[in-house]
């Protein structure tokens, strides 16, 4: 038996394609693994895209540059290849060996905007904060047979659920022309964020089989054009090609991804800032571990082992913190190849190893970079309120796996009413702690919800099932 597969595992042929290990015909392993690029490339760079056009240089307060944040497009791109190539083949014991993508996380969008947004951390201070995260998340992951007990179904739900609810606002400040923009809410921002959010409702159910999950690249696809046809006639600023022209200019068509470590921007260590972003990566775990079990479930038909859980959360971390030496957000595993692993059962590692690579090939590019940066954002805006509000209903699913009893209801009304009331107090709430504590809970529901939600678990007696005939 061990034979027969050793000679699956080396030999080439299509049927490798739904069996985890084996080589595939590069004429399917290539288009099967572009599929994955394709169906996480815009939720890969849209963080990137709100968070560093938000960030502000520490001390200065000017943001960033347009080429520096297309640089940092192309550094997300590669640092979510390599994180993918970890998971598939592990170094020492980071590494699942599962058919997981890895791409920059939404999960971290609200802790981030707190931190880069600081004058007095600004972007270096953000940096700093996921390098060190990442490695402490990494810490966690490799103890994960320790504490995963702990991770109960109903802090899982409350957590994903407070994920989009935190979430939401960003997906409508882009709609309505981004955060701060003189002309906030102008008719053609409203416009084209309707427009392309219709293109995705559209494709969502035009697209047959596995290409629905394309709907969200079809809607951004449309939604360009459409900004760069009132641009060009002059009906609304909406598309700025000089950065695209820029970029060009100064970093050309090929160009290597740089270390945070060596550019104008060296990351800064801050205690705070890595309070503010620990619990944050917690809460990825908790993703990460859902994420990792939905595949053995779904696709593999098998229970997690507890090998490849310690795997795939060590590669959560330490690939977040490699991101973060290329001046880049933290990686996580994507619920998007998630779902489309367990539809087509494509799960072989080579194929997804083919798309990895694409992506890692594609950051090569600063162009690529620089047409994403000059996204209106507007159009990012009708694309991902879609995504934002999908990631609470997938909360709200979980939540449903639970048992609905008292125990319960308690948990998850206290958990939202603490964890988001504490986002919507008309003062700091934790006035008489350390300003660290008011910097984790006053502006990030996830972590209160988080905290509260676990404790609540943990502590909260079980009820006692009634065993009376």
């Amino acid at each position: 038996m061990r034979e027969q597969t050793k000679e699956n595992a080396l030999s080439v042929s299509e049927e490798n394609l739904y069996r985890l290990n084996g080589r595939v015909p590069l004429k399917k392993a290539i288009p099967f693994g572009l599929q994955h690029v394709l169906a996480m490339f815009v939720s890969n760079l849209a963080p990137v895209l709100i968070v560093c056009s938000a960030a502000v240089v520490r001390g200065t307060g000017e943001s960033l540059t347009s080429t520096e944040i297309t640089l940092l497009l192309q550094c997300a791109m590669f640092a979510a290849g390599l994180g993918t190539c970890m998971q598939l083949y592990p170094i020492w014991k980071i590494g699942s060996r599962l058919p997981i993508v890895m791409g920059v996380s939404f999960t971290f969008l609200g802790s981030l905007l707190v931190i880069c947004t600081n004058p007095e951390l600004g972007y270096e201070g953000m940096v700093g904060a996921v390098i060190a995260g990442g490695i402490f998340e990494g810490l966690v992951g490799l103890s994960a047979r320790y504490w995963k007990r702990f991770l109960t179904p109903v802090v899982s739900a409350c957590v994903v659920i407070a994920i989009g609810l935190s979430l939401l606002s960003v997906g409508m400040d882009s709609w309505g022309g981004g955060s701060g923009a003189a002309d906030f809410g102008a008719w053609y921002h409203l416009f084209v964020g309707t427009f392309t959010l219709v293109v995705c409702l559209v494709s969502r159910y035009l697209l047959k089989g596995v290409y629905k999950n394309l709907n969200i690249l079809v809607g951004l696809v449309f939604g360009y054009a459409l900004s760069m046809v009132f641009t060009v006639a002059g009906i609304a600023p909406m598309v700025d090609f000089s950065g695209i022209r820029q970029t060009v200019q100064e970093a050309g068509f090929f160009s290597l991804p740089r270390l945070v470590f060596f550019t104008s921007h060296k990351p800064v260590f801050d205690l705070g800032a890595f309070f503010t972003i620990a619990i944050v990566f917690l809460v990825s775990a908790a993703e990460t571990t859902g994420a990792t079990t939905a595949v053995c479930t779904g696709a593999l038909g098998r229970d997690i082992k507890i090998e490849e859980l310690q795997g795939s959360l060590a590669v959560d971390g330490f690939s977040s913190a490699i991101s973060g030496c290329f001046g880049c957000p933290p990686l996580t595993s994507f619920s998007q190849n998630v779902g489309l692993v367990t539809m087509t059962r494509v799960i072989n590692r080579f194929t997804i190893l083919m798309g990895a690579l694409i992506l890692i090939l594609a950051s090569l590019f600063p162009p690529l970079g620089a047409f994403f940066n000059s996204l209106p954002q507007a159009v990012l805006g009708g694309c991902t309120v879609m995504m934002f509000g999908s990631i609470m209903y997938e909360g709200i699913k979980m939540l449903k796996e639970c048992v609905f009893d008292d125990r319960t209801m308690i948990i998850v009304s206290l958990a939202f009413c603490i964890g988001v009331g504490l986002t919507q107090t008309s003062g700091n709430f934790f006035a008489a702690f350390p300003q660290a504590v008011g910097d984790v809970f006053n502006g990030n529901a996830v972590a209160g919800v988080f905290v509260v939600s676990l404790l609540l678990s943990l502590f909260l007696p079980k009820e006692k099932k009634n065993d009376e005939a």
